[in-house]
């Protein structure tokens, strides 16, 4: 039994490995079907890809082909143009060389026959001049001479008179010429009259500061005339206040003193002595500011530091009612806008133009007329010979032997001369202010002096500890009597002699 099952085992196992085996070999025989299969397909897809890359590089070759015959075909078109356009131009130089070749055949007989009647000119000339010096008995000098000297004689009446002519013609053209420069030159440099005059005028924020720079029984304006020695005029018109003296550093002064303290808003004696001393203080950098905004404002640059100070002193001088500053700065635009015009050195022009009335600004320290103090401040300050000779000779003393200096001295004429900018009343009186003061500032004991009022008042100021109240009355005497001598007032003018004593102590 048991071996029964061991065959039957063995059997089964057979025809199992058999079954596998041909199922195996049917799985085998079709997948080897399959890939023989596909790679005919993968065959058959290479060939038409082939066979298509084949048509179209055929395609793509025969159409090159024919751009290139057609290239081809265009360049021999343009070949034959060239050609044909050689063979005219070659044509063309044949007929020129022909013509030219014949012209200078012409032109040689030519040559040929000038040459020959040169030569018989000059036969015939010396024939003549031979004969010529035969008859008269002079040599050909001697005849030139003659002949010269009788063609002279004749046409000397001709000759001056075209002179004259030309001349008249020159000078009309020349001084339209010049009126043309001159009036370019203002024109270009249009700037506001510069006259100067002796109030100034004060804005306010309203009207009610009015009040407060009055104070209380009038002590505030009273200490600010005293102070300042200007005169506050305070009247109906709205919103200012006028300042007047004749003094322009004095009245700038008490503008900028009045307007710190409408600022400020603090007004009493002792603020209003306190800001104009501070104010008085700051003079000189203000002095500075104003020199050095007229040489920004000229471009004229290269100037000592302390000659731009002096430059700035100017702006509290008046010469014939003018700023002496403003006029020079006037002096330096139309200086370099004429020199401009003449092709003369411009920067010479306006450095000289601004610098010619430099003088003016020690002119009552320093004896002189101001045009050689000036020069003199030039040479001390080492600045160039020119610039010396357009200072000294901008009024014709020494005589002006430079373009620049001729044209720095026509710009101040210019300056000087044109409608509403001078003022002679204006200088005189401002003179005669400043002669008024010094004679009462002379008397000993007088520690300032102020003339205002147009000179119908003067307030003197006098040293407490050498001056009692006696003497006091004594010198209003001595001073009104002074004044009716020398001075010869028009009007009556009233003599304030103030002595004023403060005592100071401090609590610890």
């Amino acid at each position: 039994m048991e071996l029964l099952t061991i065959i039957l085992a063995a059997a089964g196992l057979i025809v199992g490995a058999g079954v596998g085996y041909v199922i195996r070999h049917k799985r085998v025989a079709k997948t080897e079907a399959q890939l023989i299969a596909e790679q005919e397909r993968i065959l058959k897809d290479a060939q038409h890809k082939a066979d298509t890359i084949s048509r179209e590089a055929q395609n793509e070759a025969f159409r090159m082909h024919q751009e290139l015959k057609k290239e081809e075909q265009i360049k021999r078109e343009q070949l034959e143009k060239i050609e044909a356009r050689l063979v005219k131009k070659e044509e063309i130089l044949d007929d020129k060389i022909e013509k030219h070749e014949t012209s200078r055949t012409g032109l040689e007989e030519k040559i040929m026959s000038l040459k020959s009647l040169r030569e018989e000119i000059d036969r015939i000339y010396r024939t003549q001049s031979e004969e010529l010096q035969r008859i008269a008995a002079m040599n050909k000098d001697e005849a030139r001479e003659v002949l010269l000297q009788k063609v002279e004689e004749e046409s000397k009446e001709i000759i001056v008179s075209h002179i004259k002519k030309s001349e008249e013609a020159l000078k009309k053209q020349l001084s339209e010429k010049s009126k043309y420069i001159i009036a370019n030159a203002i024109q270009r440099y249009a700037a506001e009259v510069t006259a100067e005059s002796t109030v100034t005028i004060v804005d306010l924020p309203s009207d009610e500061m009015k009040g407060r720079i009055i104070g209380r029984e009038g002590r505030n304006i009273n200490t600010f005339e005293q102070i300042t020695g200007i005169d506050v005029i305070i009247d109906d018109t709205p919103g200012s206040i006028i300042i007047s003296g004749f003094d322009m550093i004095r009245r700038y002064i008490a503008k900028v003193t009045l307007e710190k303290l409408i600022a400020d808003g603090r007004i009493h004696p002792a603020r209003i002595e306190e800001t104009f001393l501070k104010i008085k203080e700051d003079v000189n950098t203000m002095i500075k500011d104003f020199g050095e905004k007229a040489v920004y404002e000229t471009g004229v640059t290269g100037l000592p530091l302390n000659l731009v100070k002096l430059l700035g002193r100017l702006r509290f001088r008046v010469a014939f009612g003018q700023n002496v500053l403003k006029h020079s700065t006037e002096v330096s635009y139309l200086s370099g806008l004429l020199a401009e015009e003449l092709g003369a050195d411009v920067n010479l022009a306006k450095k000289g133009g601004l610098l010619h009335d430099i003088g003016k600004a020690v002119d009552h320290e320093v004896p002189g007329h101001h045009a050689k103090i000036g020069a003199e401040i030039a040479r001390k300050f080492g600045l160039s010979k020119e610039i010396i000779h357009v200072l000294e000779s901008h009024h014709g003393e020494p005589e002006a032997s430079s373009l620049e200096a001729m044209i720095v001295s026509t710009a101040n004429i210019i300056s000087n001369s044109r409608p509403g900018a001078t003022k002679d009343n204006l200088d005189s009186y401002i003179k005669r202010m400043g002669e008024l003061e010094g004679m009462c500032a002379s008397f000993k004991g007088v520690k300032k002096s102020y003339a205002v009022q147009a000179g119908s008042e003067v307030r003197v100021f006098v040293e407490p500890e050498q001056i009692d109240d006696l003497e006091a009355v004594k010198l209003t005497h001595n001073l009104a009597k002074k004044i009716e001598t020398d001075f010869s007032p028009p009007g009556p003018v009233k003599v304030n002699v103030i002595r004023e004593t403060r005592a100071e102590a401090f609590a610890e």
